[in-house]
């Protein structure tokens, strides 16, 4: 890593206002995946809801959900002349199972026929 690198400092606000995995990161090569990793590996005990893989959390920053395979530099994360730490946002949102009786009602609309008699 290079003396001269710019890094960008950042924290990361939780969905029940609490801060998490402070700290300054090198823009042209942290990726918003290794991001969630370190998110993941911080995530405070005892909360209610937990991520349990990467796909699970969107980071928003500028209103724009950033991209996994992206860097810092990449996604524009720059904070200009405003001083102090960057705050992203961070929503878990896990994958929702399809129900069986989705399932049940999908099959019906693939079985059923209709006639129309003029």
């Amino acid at each position: 890593m290079a003396e001269d690198e710019e890094r960008i400092e950042l924290k990361f606000r939780i969905y029940d206002g609490t801060d998490i995995a402070h700290g300054a990161y090198p823009a042209s090569t942290t990726t918003v995946g290794a991001l969630k990793q370190k998110l993941i590996a911080e995530w405070p005990q005892g909360k209610t809801v937990t991520p349990k893989s990467v796909n699970d959390i969107k980071l928003i920053h500028a209103g724009k959900v950033l991209e996994n395979s992206k860097t810092l530099a990449d996604s524009r994360v720059t904070f200009g002349d405003i001083p102090g730490a960057i705050t992203m946002h961070v929503v878990v949102q896990p994958p929702i199972p399809k129900k069986k009786t989705e399932k049940k009602a999908e099959k019906q609309k693939m079985n059923s026929c209709s006639c129309t008699i003029l």
